[in-house]
């Protein structure tokens, strides 16, 4: 039960302020006897309240399922340990508040990995040691078991694990290594802030691989793992990445940040020895660089 005192409201008005609901559900919940104000329950959602305590049961609903689903996945590399997927834009890795639907997790489920027990729908993440934003494209290592999972994990954490990023930036950055700690953004906590709240250590190492008037073709290699590095590292240094509304703005020439998970090197989690696996560049980004002026340098490959 939820307990909360207020004062001088209507009670179905309290409830969905108390609650983040609706007023309308507030209405029915206290209609159907589920409201407590002081010792009694109150039917009538105008009841105006004095600064008793109220007490709230929400109707138990069953939490949504992750289901399987017949998605598009590119496969890049698939045995029996791991698989690696060339993840679309768009598509999101794993299941979130209000999105069970058309992420990576469901199109692996029942497939390629098996469901993993979890209390929440946002906790079924079979196989996943790492992710990508939404709208960033490119390499995804998937475990197909715990064992692997677990040993792709410590890959990660041990820093064994080369990522390879390439990147349309409207600025051209300073090359080399850059140590920024990052944390949330002290005022839009969706956002991540060099020196935020909270920050932690973080680094990425940056080459201008071509430059086009003010934009730049550049290759990214985290050597950390926080959310958003690359995009508020490059933020950082005066050239956000093309497309990106959240640390930059909008573009006539591509639809989304263009970023691209191009690289992805690991040791195997059976035999340690090293795997290497590369996405071609998204269409949309070739064709946004090639719009800008640019030219792809000799052997970035392509998705024809």
């Amino acid at each position: 039960m939820v307990r909360f005192r207020k004062e001088g409201l209507r009670l179905d008005q309290a409830v969905a302020e108390a609650l983040g609901i609706s007023r309308t559900q507030a209405q029915a919940w206290i209609e159907a006897g589920r409201v407590r104000v002081g010792e009694r329950v109150v039917t009538k959602p105008a009841y105006r309240l004095k600064g008793e305590e109220v007490g709230v049961e929400p109707p138990l609903e069953p939490p949504p399922l992750v289901m399987p689903e017949a998605l598009d996945l590119p496969i890049l590399y698939l045995d029996e340990e791991v698989l690696v997927l060339n993840k679309p834009p768009g598509m999101i890795t794993h299941p979130a508040p209000g999105v069970y639907s058309g992420t990576v997790v469901n199109a692996l489920l029942g497939r390629f990995v098996e469901e993993v027990a979890a209390e929440r729908p946002e906790e079924v993440r079979p196989g996943i040691v790492h992710r990508l934003d939404k709208d960033t494209s490119g390499v995804l290592v998937v475990a197909r078991h715990e064992g692997a999972a677990r040993r792709l994990a410590e890959a990660f954490r041990d820093r064994m694990v080369l990522k390879r990023y390439l990147a349309l930036t409207h600025g051209h950055p300073r090359e080399g290594s850059l140590i920024a700690p990052i944390g949330r953004h002290p005022v839009d906590r969706t956002r991540m802030h060099v020196g935020g709240l909270a920050a932690r250590y973080a680094e990425t190492a940056f080459s201008l691989l071509a430059t086009a008037g003010p934009f730049a073709l550049v290759e990214a290699r985290p050597h950390t793992g926080r959310t958003h590095q690359i995009r508020v590292h490059l933020r950082h240094l005066g050239a956000p990445i093309l497309g990106d509304e959240v640390y930059g703005q909008k573009s006539p020439h591509i639809r989304r940040q263009a970023l691209h998970a191009y690289e992805l090197r690991f040791p195997h989690p059976r035999t340690g020895r090293m795997v290497e696996v590369t996405a071609p560049v998204p269409r949309d980004m070739a064709e946004a660089w090639r719009a800008l002026g640019g030219a792809w340098p000799e052997g970035i490959l392509l998705d024809p």
